[in-house]
C-alpha cells in the first residue's frame, strides 16, 4: 500500500512528458521566428545561407543516390540512378561555387511561376466564377503583380527575394509552432486542473463507501 502511495499517477507521468514536449516545441518555434526575424533585416545574407543550405543539400542527396544506385546494381533502374546522383552532385556543385547565379536563376524561376499561377488563377476564376470568385481574383492579381514587381527589378533584387520568401517561411513557420506549443500546454494544464479537481470528491467517496461498509456488515450479525 506504500508503494503504490508513494507512485506518482500514471496520468500525471504522461501529462508532464507531454507538457515537456510542447515546450519543446514552442521554443522551436520562438527560435525560428527569430530567424525569420534576422532573416528579414539580412535578407542578403539569408539568401546566401539558403544557397549554401540547398547546394549541401543537393550533393548529400547525389550522395546517397549514388551508393543506392551502387547498391541496386544488376536492376533495370541502376543507369537511371546513376544518372539522378549525378545531376544533383552536379547541381550542387555549381550551387556551392557559383551561390549569386544560382540565386539570380531561382529569383527568375519564382517570377516566372507567380506570373503563370496568377495568370491561370485569374483566368479560371473568370471562366467558373465559383463561391471564391472574389478570393481567386484577388490572388491571381496579386500573383501577377508580385512577379512583375520580381522582373522589373532583376538581376538586382536577386540577393534578398530568395532571402525574403526564406525568412517569411521560417517566420510563419515559427508561428505556427509556437502557437501549437501554447495551445496544447494550456490544454494539458487545464485537463490536469480538471484532474486534480475531481480527485478530491472520488476520495470522500470511497472513504464514504468504506465507512458504510462495516455498519452494514454489524447490523446484519445483529439481525
Amino acid at each position: 500500500m506504500g508503494a503504490d502511495r508513494s507512485d506518482p499517477d500514471p496520468r500525471q507521468r504522461e501529462n508532464k512528458k507531454l507538457k515537456r514536449g510542447f515546450g519543446l516545441l514552442a521554443v522551436l518555434g520562438v527560435v525560428l521566428v527569430l530567424a525569420g526575424l534576422v532573416g528579414l533585416v539580412y535578407a542578403n545574407v539569408a539568401t546566401l545561407t539558403s544557397m549554401f543550405l540547398f547546394g549541401w543539400l543537393l550533393l548529400i542527396g547525389g550522395v546517397v543516390g549514388l551508393v543506392q544506385a551502387v547498391q541496386s546494381r544488376g536492376t533495370g533502374h541502376f543507369w537511371l540512378a546513376v544518372i539522378v546522383a549525378a545531376i544533383n552532385l552536379a547541381a550542387g556543385f555549381v550551387v556551392l561555387r557559383r551561390p549569386e547565379a544560382t540565386a539570380e536563376a531561382l529569383t527568375m524561376f519564382a517570377a516566372l511561376l507567380f506570373l503563370t499561377g496568377g495568370v491561370f488563377r485569374l483566368v479560371g476564376s473568370l471562366v467558373v466564377r465559383g463561391t471564391n470568385f472574389g478570393v481567386s481574383l484577388v490572388q491571381g492579381a496579386f500573383g501577377i503583380l508580385l512577379g512583375f514587381l520580381i522582373l522589373s527589378n532583376w538581376p538586382g533584387n536577386s540577393l534578398y527575394v530568395i532571402g525574403i520568401f526564406f525568412s517569411l517561411a521560417l517566420l510563419f513557420d515559427g508561428l505556427s509552432l509556437l502557437a501549437l506549443g501554447l495551445g496544447a500546454r494550456r490544454i494539458l494544464g487545464l485537463v490536469s486542473d480538471d484532474d486534480g479537481a475531481a480527485a478530491p470528491g472520488a476520495a470522500d467517496g470511497t472513504r464514504e463507501a468504506a465507512g458504510k461498509g462495516p455498519a452494514s456488515d454489524q447490523e446484519q450479525t445483529n439481525n
